[in-house]
């Protein structure tokens, strides 16, 4: 087995409150439960020897593989193809409904032989919390049970089992249309055993989750010209999102680097109000109104909460579940995806100051008004008074968007979100007839808008700017024509474009800032963006540079991976990097795409004319 497998060569599978990750070679080397930010059970991703695994694959390095998922679903199919047969594999957890959420959560795991006879090994070695957590192994008549304190994990198969120390190992002999069953159930450690799983019944579990996906997935109102993919990433948004509460994780993993051998390596199963805000529109123009709504309510629970004791109104990140608290530690037994140390539980992060927040918030708010989602008056009540509060708040350097360590600064794009924080309340206060201190938040509004246009605009870059301090060019002054701080057109933001192209654009790939122009505080280099690129091609189609626009979409979906999934980041040989897959980068496909379409549409149409 390959101790680091690419973390592109890996499929999603989940149950919409935790998620596992699945190699191409049938290993399940990531896998956390209950929750998507619970302690792990296979961690090997992140370290071979201490982190634990689930293996179930034909014996033997003579087989290709090749991975893919069943159509519009989140079921994995791998396929092994070798000399003496080929077989199948299907990896999926039954969808936990929103309504009942539980604690029990369950990968089932079924290989079947569609040519020839193959010999299937299996071998199941969890580490639970992380590796840190010893545990004992029971065999029972159909499997064996793993034993940590607090949680039991449940592994029962239609094959012999043998022990192996504390794990578990298995072989099994396949020919023509034979079929085998794993199946892992994760639940309290004094949680009665599941039912003994038979062919039939893990069948009828198959196919109502298929149908469960692709009922979802029809909702969708995308007819545009890249379906697939945006059907792909619309299901990767809904595994990354905890049903009960309705809060979208940024990813399913933590600590894969931003370099391989670097410190870039950060906890990202948690929900952070920018990326949710900003999903708000991509899901309601897609016709997603539950999720959308779902987190809109989420939101307006943590905006009427402002419970910070630094006195913030609002905090950048949460657990899905709503609670503050992200203490960052260091796991020092774990080496890291291929050396790359320190691996850090937690995030620090969590309590920086970003200003940007209040703008991403205000921005869902307003987006979710337009379909009848909106607070009652009570909850209006607590937004207003958050303005209020950002009145006297908002002219103040912070951490910023990419969440730096070296030191606040007046971040443009900080600005930005602050004015359109102050736009939309306006905007919702006119909509709803409700009190407001209009004349206020008028007030700070047009002075953001003075000082952007007056500190944040570089004679010398003939651009906008990252901070008021400096000459670098920053990605996320992408978002403004969106928020419609500029207009698309506008000279000052097409002359931006063009300085963003010269300096943080490679071969249509979009670097986020230069780190050697303006340190963070992190030592070490990191790829390109994937979510800037996409940010970028929007900002293309905006400004009516279409064709350009198209080419850098289409060259930006080469770089999925097998199965259609996107890491953080793509390397300098083109691998991807960073935690996988990222819900942002996902989130901004569908955005650029939705943009796109609309913007060629609208060229068709006038050349018809």
């Amino acid at each position: 087995m390959d101790r680091y497998p690419p973390v592109a060569e890996h499929g999603l599978v989940g149950d919409l409150q935790t998620a596992a990750l699945v190699s191409s070679r049938g290993v399940v080397d990531w896998f956390a439960a209950p929750r998507f930010d619970s302690p792990s059970i296979f961690a090997a991703l992140l370290d071979h020897d201490c982190g634990g695994f689930f293996r179930l694959a034909p014996e033997g390095p003579e087989h290709t593989c090749k991975q893919l998922y069943y159509p519009d679903t989140a079921v994995l199919v791998t396929r092994f193809m070798s000399p003496d047969g080929v077989g199948e594999m299907l990896d999926w957890m039954p969808p936990v409904r929103a309504e009942a959420p539980t604690d029990r959560h369950t990968l089932v795991r079924t290989v079947r032989v569609v040519r020839g006879t193959l010999r299937f090994s299996m071998e199941c070695r969890p580490r639970f919390d992380y590796g840190r957590a010893s545990h004992t192994l029971e065999p029972t008549p159909g499997g064996a049970v793993f034993r940590a304190p607090g949680i039991a994990a449940h592994l029962q198969t239609t094959f012999p089992v043998t022990r192996d120390g504390q794990d578990a190992l298995g072989e099994v002999v396949l020919n023509v249309g034979e079929l085998a069953v794993a199946v892992l159930t994760v639940c309290d450690a004094d949680g009665p055993a599941p039912p003994t799983p038979t062919t039939d019944a893990v069948t009828e579990q198959l196919w109502e989750a298929v149908d469960f996906w692709q009922r979802w997935v029809r909702v969708s109102r995308y007819r545009g010209r890249w379906s697939d993919m945006v059907n792909r990433s619309a299901i990767t948004l809904k595994l990354l999102t905890y049903a009960p509460s309705g809060a979208p994780v940024a990813a399913a993993t933590m600590g894969l680097p931003e370099q391989v051998g670097g410190e870039r390596n950060w906890d990202y199963r948690y929900t952070w109000v920018r990326d949710g805000s900003l999903s708000v529109r991509a899901l309601l123009d897609l016709g997603f109104v539950d999720e959308a709504t779902a987190f809109t309510h989420w939101l307006s629970d943590r905006i009427h909460d402002r419970g910070d004791a630094t006195g913030e109104a609002l905090r950048i990140m949460y657990r899905v579940d709503g609670e503050p608290l992200l203490t960052e530690e260091i796991l020092e037994h774990f080496e890291g995806y291929r050396g790359s140390y320190p691996v850090r539980l937690g995030n620090a992060a969590a309590d920086q100051l970003q200003l940007d927040i209040y703008g991403e918030a205000l921005y869902a708010l307003s987006e979710g008004h337009e379909v009848g989602v909106q607070a009652g008056y009570r909850g209006w009540k607590t937004v207003a008074q958050t303005l209020d509060w950002l009145v006297d708040s908002w002219d103040r350097p912070d951490e910023g968007i990419w969440e730096t360590r070296g030191g606040r600064r007046d971040f443009t794009y900080s600005r930005v979100m602050c004015w359109t924080a102050f736009d939309r309340g306006l905007r919702l206060a006119a909509q709803l007839s409700r009190p407001a201190d209009t004349v206020r938040w008028t007030r700070a509004r047009d002075a953001i808008l003075e000082q952007v246009m007056e500190r944040g605009w570089s004679e010398s870059e003939q651009a906008f700017v990252q901070h008021y301090d400096g000459g670098v060019l920053d990605a996320s002054l992408l978002l403004m024509p969106r928020v419609g701080f500029l207009a698309p057109m506008d000279p000052g933001w097409l002359a931006t474009l063009d300085a963003m192209d010269r300096t943080l654009v490679s071969d249509s790939l979009v670097y986020r800032y230069d780190p050697a122009a303006s340190p963070d505080g992190m030592r070490g280099s990191e790829g390109t963006f994937s979510l800037c690129t996409f940010l970028y091609v929007e900002a293309l189609a905006r400004a009516g540079r279409l064709r350009k626009a198209r080419f850098t979409f289409e060259k930006m979906l080469t770089y999925a991976n097998h199965v259609g999934l996107f890491s953080e980041e793509i390397g300098p040989s083109g691998e991807q990097l960073g935690n996988f897959p990222q819900a942002f980068t996902h989130l901004s496909l569908i955005t650029a795409a939705q943009t796109l379409d609309e913007a060629l549409d609208r060229a068709d149409e006038r050349e018809r004319r």
